[in-house]
């Protein structure tokens, strides 16, 4: 292809650069310095190399852009208001308001053409990395000879910050293990941070480091040389036809700030607007006439990729009817899967396992129950993808049906290493992309690594499934290092996160269709490791199992209301039931309530809440962690049997006895709380 004139290529970066400073003054707040020194980097891969439609930014087949160094979000702005996507230049002057759909970073579902949320530094890139492996996979399960349907790009932009995060170690020596040809990274080495040059801080030899990932590392481009870029650019796409492809680290070295005159190249101009003068005089040293926020016509004639994403999708289009003429069942699946409908038989899957008897049935720890249910379902759902961070013989999260990934990306099973963190937000890249329904196990105390990775997938509002087993001092003797405590009131805090910690067989079934049916967030399953008794249940009970809480079991003969309700999750119940036993004894009514989701619970009506949890009724409730949580269940006079200190290294049973966790110290407390009433 001819080379573009150099004057066009000059102006159309600084167009990225003039929105970005004065939509950051205009803000009077927000980070010029990264976009403006990017400039050239995006202009030369959205203006060459991107294949996307701005009129559909849900296309399958896209390339997907992630900008992994989220305070550059004025750059992402500018480029998708630029290229057609509904992006007005009344959006970009909006930049960091209010409901503005131009947030202070990128949020996935509320500008169009934005592929993830970004922000908090390396998750970016281990979103992209995820997103890398899903294309890979997809590929794998519905290309067929002379019908690649799957066939795109992810494109990344990094910077130092995601580089210093350890995240970025997890999932780039994952994505050089598995061979991600067609993930291209742009690394934007402009030595600056907040805190000034980062030779105080980050040394690393970021290329020798690549290379030891297993990468294509391409060194030293000088980032603001269009035709250099457009060269390495070609380089790493060519990767993915080889036959041992690897990943590409782009090392661009650029200046910060770039075309501001007297501000480039230092910190200040990081995250602090340029100034109305120094703006002034950009203007003047850049030769740009154009007012704030105007886009000169032949600039943005050159920019619109409209009329060219149009003939990419109906290129694709054209491509896909051939695909569906020769295989009409793979389509309709891709097609499926991709809207992430559910299978129909999954339903009749779940009816038999609820409702007829089984193993699931059976005294198992619930981390086996979890195990009956993927083995019971995973037929039935082919966009199931699972995984675990080094513990699938604890985590009990592989089945018959698992095959580990290959190198050409078949497979349903990933073992990602002892990476907590990466292996979560590689799952959010995973859901982002779209086909798959990633689930990944560790212990519940480690969800303490993957934590901010779950929070993402709530804010996105992304179906990705926690199997979190080991769930209490239940544990034993690994010691209060791996008792998780805190774990359970921390994950049921993060707004849009549902946290299910299921009693026996039944409730783990229902568990993993409540986190598969949800579409608009993550799901936590809280699992034991020891052998929890199954319970009897109407049909009614099963029923109500998805409402988060309902009513366990009542005393024979119990009056129109109980004495006292007894609350419990997971393996406590069974220490609830027998506290109701003996509170029976002494004349005691004591109404017994599963709550295994507490958040559902409350999302229910107030009529069901109360006929579940009478008003005016004390309360004790039961769990093996913090109590503070509970506190606001219960009630003033109300009181809550738990942890709040760490464990001990002991067998199970010292343990629960030592911390009082027992039918004994429950009724007990229950005689307290009615007799105070």
């Amino acid at each position: 292809m001819n080379a573009p004139d150099k004057t066009m290529v000059d102006a159309s970066a600084d167009c990225l650069r003039f929105l970005a400073a004065d939509a950051v003054q205009q803000a009077n707040s927000g980070h010029p310095g990264a976009p403006m020194g990017m400039a050239d980097m995006a202009d030369v891969l959205w203006r060459r190399h991107l294949r996307h439609n701005p009129a559909d930014p849900k296309w399958l087949n896209r390339d997907r852009f992630v900008l992994s160094n989220g305070h550059a979000s004025m750059l992402l702005y500018g480029l998708l208001h630029l290229t057609g996507y509904d992006v007005a230049v009344e959006d970009i002057k909006q930049f960091r308001q209010l409901h503005a759909r131009t947030p202070g970073h990128p949020e996935v579902g509320i500008t169009p053409g934005v592929e993830t949320t970004t922000g908090p530094l390396g998750q970016g890139l281990a979103n992209a990395v995820g997103m890398a492996l899903a294309e890979k996979m997809l590929a794998a399960a519905f290309n067929r000879p002379g019908h690649d349907v799957i066939d795109h790009r992810t494109y990344v932009f990094v910077g130092d910050g995601c580089l210093m995060e350890g995240i970025s170690h997890e999932v780039c020596s994952l994505a050089g293990t598995l061979g991600l040809g067609k993930l291209v990274v742009f690394y934007d080495d402009n030595g600056i941070s907040i805190d000034g040059d980062v030779k105080g801080w980050f040394t690393d030899d970021t290329p020798q480091r690549f290379a030891a990932y297993g990468w294509n590392v391409i060194a030293a481009v000088d980032g603001h040389d269009a035709d250099a870029l457009d060269r390495a650019i070609f380089d790493a796409c060519a990767q993915s036809s080889l036959q041992h492809s690897r990943p590409t680290l782009i090392c661009c070295k650029t200046v910060i700030g770039k075309g501001a005159p007297t501000k480039a190249g230092g910190h200040d101009v990081h995250g602090a607007p340029l100034g109305v003068d120094e703006i002034t005089a950009m203007r003047l040293a850049r030769q740009w006439t154009a007012a704030p926020f105007e886009i000169p016509p032949h600039i943005a004639a050159a920019w619109d990729a409209r009329e060219a994403g149009r003939a990419r999708q109906t290129a694709w289009d054209q491509t896909f009817a051939s695909y569906r003429a020769a295989y009409p069942a793979l389509a309709l699946e891709l097609e499926r899967r991709s809207a992430g409908t559910l299978p129909t038989v999954l339903s009749e899957q779940f009816a038999q396992l609820l409702r007829q008897p089984g193993e699931l049935h059976n005294k198992v720890a619930t981390r086996k129950a979890s195990q009956i249910v993927l083995e019971h379902i995973s037929a039935a759902l082919p966009e199931f993808f699972g995984g675990s961070a080094d513990l699938t013989g604890s985590n009990l999260t592989n089945v018959k049906a698992s095959v580990r990934i290959q190198a050409n990306g078949s497979g349903n099973y990933l073992s990602y290493g002892v990476r907590e963190f990466g292996m979560a937000a590689m799952m959010n890249g995973i859901a982002l992309h779209g086909g798959f329904i990633p689930f990944g196990g560790t212990f519940l105390t480690f969800s303490d690594y993957s934590r901010n990775a779950i929070r993402m997938a709530a804010l996105m509002k992304q179906r990705v499934i926690h199997v979190l087993t080991h769930d209490s001092i239940g544990l034993g003797e690994d010691g209060p290092t791996h008792q998780p405590v805190e774990h359970m009131a921390s994950l049921r805090l993060i707004p849009n996160n549902r946290l299910w910690r299921p009693c026996d067989g039944v409730e783990t079934a229902v568990a993993w269709q409540a986190a598969l049916q949800r579409h608009d967030g993550p799901t936590c399953l809280v699992l034991s490791r020891q052998a929890l008794a199954p319970f009897d249940r109407t049909a009614q009970q099963i029923d109500a199992i998805a409402l988060g809480g309902y009513v366990l079991a009542d005393a024979p003969q119990a009056p129109a209301l109980p004495h006292i309700v007894l609350i419990a999750t997971g393996s406590e119940v069974e220490i609830a039931v027998a506290a109701a036993h003996q509170l029976a004894l002494e004349n005691v009514s004591a109404r017994v309530v599963s709550m295994p989701c507490v958040e559902t619970f409350y999302a229910q009506s107030t009529a069901y809440r109360d006929a579940v949890l009478p008003p005016g009724v004390p309360r004790v409730s039961v769990e093996a962690g913090v109590t503070w949580f509970w506190r606001a269940v219960v009630g003033e006079h109300g009181i809550a049997v738990g942890l709040d200190s760490f464990g001990e290294s002991a067998p199970a049973e010292q343990l629960y006895a030592h911390f009082g966790i027992t039918a004994a110290h429950v009724a007990t407390c229950a005689l307290t709380v009615v007799k105070g009433v």
